[in-house]
């Protein structure tokens, strides 16, 4: 650094935005329409010591830039922006904050806090409040005057990246809409406590591609993962004072780099460099990787948040302001991000290819992703220029969006409006199926029609049946073990007088509250999330299985654990429900096996066309269900699948495109259901702890018994011999 600090920044060009080696230097270019002038500040190696500030020297369509002759890669640096501190016209500009590049790979240092712990000591909360307060852009004193002390020593800077080296890759796994299932999880959470995974490698992007994850992943039948964030985050202060940590990670500051706390650091290692081997391990096992992506809010908050880089760079345009500079909270985190404004769009679409190109990620699960197209005046626009770009682009057009249809702003809820080619997070699907098997609530023509896609949402401008992203529990909420086994939400740990968190989780206890060695109550407990997995598992779309859920883990009834850093979340190997994990592998063969499980086109009835019928619905004495039996206060149905030859779904490897049919009895007492002619073979049995029937190699008779509150799958098939 020494011998660079005496020099002056030549003008350089405006383009890329970022950090970018030349070979004989290194361009800064930085978007700050509204700033006087932009100061670059050169650090030593550990950012600890500001070494230099050069004015960037020039300025075009809002970009300031310069060029620094004989810079190289590894350089750290900031960014102080000069210009009016107006919050009522949406400008905070204070240069005594130092601000990290928007475009940023690589973030050295820290805000706060690396690890959750407690923080008893009264003069170390003191410092850990006196340290977080620097960052912040007003004074203390006068929220409409900028805090003057300089906060350069702790704040966050960027490394300038080194070009990157090609290397041979593995080819994405590109699996097929119709044989996709996810599995979310999180990195952290999924890996620290598995006994096979070496302790020095546990809760790492390592332990992700570790042989004894891997060998889970294959077994199970799991396609994807779908990681939840993994790119740079600061906790935010008020889970810091409380000793906690974003856990799940949607606290973004830095779109564009890996959060290093999830590496190993193991000597000679890189969060990004082992991520990216991770990837390449799980893409040669045939295994994709899909990332939840955080563009909606930034760990910035709201104003009184830390000023980090948005904020101080361009306020009133990466954020969609109100009357007086207000922040418009229609995140519920304090911001909304503007992807109205095109440089926005810009950095959103940088970071998007930063991943896909450099890290090869397979898709993205766009967090409240109704915000990204709200448009000036903050209406939801399904031909957002981000959509648009999307589409555009040769790359990120290939990939898998998975969009989580909805914010809480008005007008928020979005489910089933997103364009082609998007898949969406189907939470009614998730209502409906929770009440259906729990409250033993629900029209068995509701039922159906989350069982077939949700057809009223997405069956429309071409969109497959594939759009629905099917689950029953996710990350936000009860794990499947809690569902029945809590009735209401068990969050004071979370420090917020258990307020946080959904209120209505249509759970049931099955007649105690939390653990309990009943006999009865555990049996029924497993009883209903086995039918709750079979349904979800062998319903059209496309499934989402949480991580744990298979093997029985539990959250203690916590269904908000955004903050727990422990063994809340780590999922609990050692004690692993085998006979869970047996039925959920056997599920998903079935589904692999069979087409008529995971067909790619709209299921059809009978009609009078003459065109083959993919599903009939009947009563359980065999004739077809119609009129007014839909809305029969009654639990009992059969589910017959043809696969149609024409149906992508046929192609796969292995698949056999036999006749499926599923009976259904959410009722509490047995149910006789007379089976169509053929020659069927029981395949599944959620009455069995493991979901194997006691028979398989015989004929099923012309009637069959379902137990209450069970599903069972046979397959006509002259051949079969069961699904192993």
């Amino acid at each position: 650094m020494a011998d660079l600090i005496h020099l002056s920044l030549q003008s350089g060009r405006p383009w890329p935005l970022g950090a970018s080696c030349t070979g004989t230097g290194v361009n800064f270019a930085v978007w700050a329409p509204d700033a006087t002038a932009v100061e670059l500040c050169l650090f030593n190696d550990s950012g600890s010591l500001e070494e230099a500030r050069l004015p960037l020297p020039a300025c075009s369509e809002g970009v300031w830039h310069g060029f620094l002759p004989g810079g190289r890669p590894g350089i750290v640096y900031g960014l102080r922006a000069h210009g009016p501190w107006a919050p009522q016209q949406g400008h905070r500009f204070n240069p005594a904050k130092l601000l990290l590049a928007p475009w940023a790979h690589e973030v050295v240092g820290r805000y706060g806090r690396q690890a959750p712990g407690p923080v008893d000591d009264p003069q170390q909360a003191a410092a850990l409040a006196a340290e977080l307060a620097l960052h912040v852009g007003s004074s203390p004193d006068d929220p409409n005057r900028p805090d003057p002390r300089d906060n350069a020593a702790t704040a966050l800077k960027a490394r300038v990246p080194a070009p990157e080296h090609r290397r041979p890759r593995p080819r994405r796994p590109r699996v097929p809409p119709e044989l996709t299932v996810l599995y979310e999880a999180h990195v952290r959470g999924l890996t620290m406590a598995h006994p096979d995974v070496p302790p020095e490698l546990r809760g790492s992007y390592a332990a992700l591609a570790h042989p004894a994850m891997i060998a889970h992943y294959k077994a199970l039948g799991v396609t994807t993962l779908s990681l939840l964030p993994l790119h740079f985050r600061a906790d935010e202060a008020a889970l810091q004072l409380r000793g906690l940590a974003n856990h799940w990670g949607y606290s973004p500051i830095a779109w564009l780099a890996p959060e290093p706390r999830y590496a190993s650091g193991r000597p000679g290692t890189t969060p990004g460099d082992e991520l990216m081997d991770a990837i390449d391990t799980l893409h040669a096992e045939g295994l994709e990787v899909i990332i939840d992506v955080v563009f909606n809010h930034s760990a910035e908050v709201d104003r009184l948040g830390p000023t980090l880089s948005l904020r101080g760079l361009a306020n009133a345009h990466y954020y969609h302001l109100g009357p007086h500079g207000a922040y418009l909270n229609w995140t519920g985190c304090g911001n909304a991000v503007k992807l109205a404004e095109p440089r926005v769009v810009e950095l959103v679409l940088g970071a998007l290819r930063h991943w896909a190109g450099r890290y090869r990620v397979d898709g993205f699960r766009f967090d409240l992703a109704t915000t990204l197209a709200r448009d000036r005046h903050g209406h939801f626009d399904p031909n957002a220029g981000l959509f648009a770009a999307l589409q555009a682009d040769p790359l990120l057009s290939r990939l898998k969006w998975i969009a989580e249809p909805w914010d809480i702003g008005a007008g928020g809820y979005q489910l089933g409006a997103f364009p082609p080619g998007w898949r969406e997070w189907n939470d009614q699907y998730r209502d409906t199926l929770r009440s259906w098997w729990l409250q033993r609530q629900g029209e068995r023509g509701s039922f159906a029609h989350r069982f077939a896609a949700s057809s009223g949402q997405f069956h429309h401008h071409g969109r497959a049946p594939t759009a629905s992203v099917n689950f029953i529990c996710a990350h936000d909420g009860f794990t499947l073990r809690d569902l029945v086994s809590f009735e209401h939400k068990h969050n004071l740990a979370n420090g917020e007088h258990n307020r946080d968190g959904h209120h209505h989780n249509a759970s049931i206890n099955c007649g105690v509250e939390g653990d309990t060695t009943s006999p009865a109550v555990l049996a029924l407990r497993h009883r209903l999330q086995r039918a709750l997995l079979a349904t979800l598992l062998l319903s059209q779309g496309t499934p989402m299985l949480l991580a744990g859920d298979e093997i029985g883990h539990s959250q203690q009834g916590n269904n908000n654990a955004y903050c727990q850093d422990n063994a809340t979340t780590r999922l609990a190997w050692p004690i692993t429900d085998a006979a869970l994990l047996a039925c959920t592998r056997r599920l998903l063969a079935l589904r692999r096996r069979h087409p008529a499980l995971r067909q790619a086109c709209w299921l059809s009835g009978p009609s009078d066309t003459g065109a083959a019928a993919t599903v009939r619905w009947l009563e359980p004495d065999g004739s077809p269900l119609c009129g007014e039996a839909w809305q029969a206060d009654h639990g009992a149905l059969a589910i017959w699948l043809h696969a149609a030859p024409h149906d992508p779904a046929c192609a796969a490897p292995g698949a056999a495109p036999t006749p499926v049919l599923i009976l259904i009895n959410r009722d509490p007492a047995p149910c006789h259901f007379t089976l169509p002619a053929g020659a069927w073979h029981l395949q599944f049995d959620s009455d069995q702890p493991d979901g194997h029937p006691a028979s398989t190699d015989t004929l099923a008779p012309a009637h069959v018994d379902c137990p209450g509150r069970t599903l069972r799958v046979l397959v006509d098939d002259p051949t079969c011999g069961g699904v192993s």
